[in-house]
C-alpha cells in the first residue's frame, strides 16, 4: 500500500469522527427541511474511466440533477437554504471523506465530473482519469467560488466549459505529472487556509505553480486578480462554443 494512500485512510477516518459534532446537525436540518434523504449520491467518473457513487451532503432540491444542468451557479433557483449555508462553508464535500475511506477518491486530485462532462474531454484532458479523483486540489482552491463566477450566466455549462474548464483541467493535469505526498500535504493545508484567507491561499497556489515551472498565464489565473476570459481546454485549439459539441482535438 503506497504512502499516498495510507495518508488517504488516516486522514479521512480522523476527518469523519472529528467533523460528526458539525455534520450530525447539518444532516438533521437537510433532512426536516423537506423530510427527504440528506445524502446526495451521484455517480461520477472514477479513475480509468469507471464509475463510483460519489456521496455529498444534499444542498439542492430533490431530484435537482434530472435538469440537465450539471454546473451550479450561486443564485441556482435549485438550491435550498440549508444547501447555502452548506455550500458556502464547502460542508458538502466532507462525506466525500467516506469515498476516500473507501478508496473511491483521494484526499487530493482532480475533482470527478459528471460523464457528460467527461465525453467533452479532449485526449490531454483524459490524463485526468490515470489518477484517483480527490475532495481537494489546486483547482479546487482557484475556483472555490465558482458558484460566483457563474451567477448570472445564461448557460452557466457553457460559462463553466469556457472560463473555468480550461484552467482547471490545466491545474489538474500537474498534480498527475508532478503530484507527490509532500505536495499533497501543501495542497490540504492551503485548502484549510483558503477558508481563514483566501488571499493567502491564492498566494501559495501561485508559490506552487512557479515551482513546478507553470506557464505565467496559469500563474495569472492561479492569483484571480483579473476576469477569467473564454480559453481552449487543453489539447484544444479553439474555444467551446457548444455545450453539446465535441471537443476540437
Amino acid at each position: 500500500m503506497s504512502i499516498k494512500r495510507l495518508l488517504d485512510i488516516a486522514m479521512s477516518a480522523t476527518g469523519l469522527v472529528a467533523t460528526a459534532p458539525v455534520m450530525v446537525p447539518v444532516l438533521i436540518a437537510t433532512w426536516a427541511q423537506d423530510r427527504h434523504s440528506p445524502f446526495y449520491i451521484a455517480s461520477r467518473v472514477a479513475k480509468g474511466g469507471g464509475s463510483f457513487r460519489m456521496v455529498k451532503v444534499r444542498s439542492m432540491v430533490v431530484n435537482a440533477d434530472k435538469s440537465g444542468v450539471d454546473s451550479t451557479a450561486a443564485d441556482d433557483k435549485r438550491i435550498t437554504p440549508i444547501g447555502a449555508f452548506v455550500r458556502r462553508f464547502k460542508l458538502d464535500e466532507l462525506a466525500q471523506l467516506w469515498n476516500v475511506l473507501r478508496g473511491d477518491m483521494s484526499l487530493v486530485g482532480p475533482r470527478p465530473n459528471v460523464e457528460r462532462d467527461v465525453a467533452l474531454y479532449t485526449d490531454e484532458e483524459r490524463r485526468l482519469l490515470t489518477v484517483r479523483p480527490g475532495i481537494t486540489d489546486l483547482a479546487s482552491i482557484v475556483f472555490a467560488d465558482e458558484g460566483e463566477i457563474l451567477s448570472g450566466a445564461r448557460d452557466p455549462d457553457l460559462d463553466y466549459n469556457q472560463r473555468i474548464r480550461p484552467y482547471k483541467s490545466r491545474l489538474g493535469l500537474l498534480l498527475v505529472d508532478h503530484g507527490t505526498v509532500a505536495l499533497d500535504i501543501r495542497i490540504i493545508w492551503l485548502t484549510l487556509l483558503s477558508a481563514a484567507s483566501r488571499r493567502a491561499a491564492l498566494h501559495g497556489v501561485v508559490g506552487i505553480l512557479e515551482q513546478l515551472d507553470a506557464n505565467s498565464l496559469l500563474r495569472d489565473v492561479a492569483a484571480r486578480r483579473e476576469p477569467l476570459v473564454p480559453y481552449p481546454p487543453p489539447g484544444a485549439s479553439e474555444i467551446v462554443t457548444s455545450r453539446e459539441q465535441p471537443t476540437l482535438h
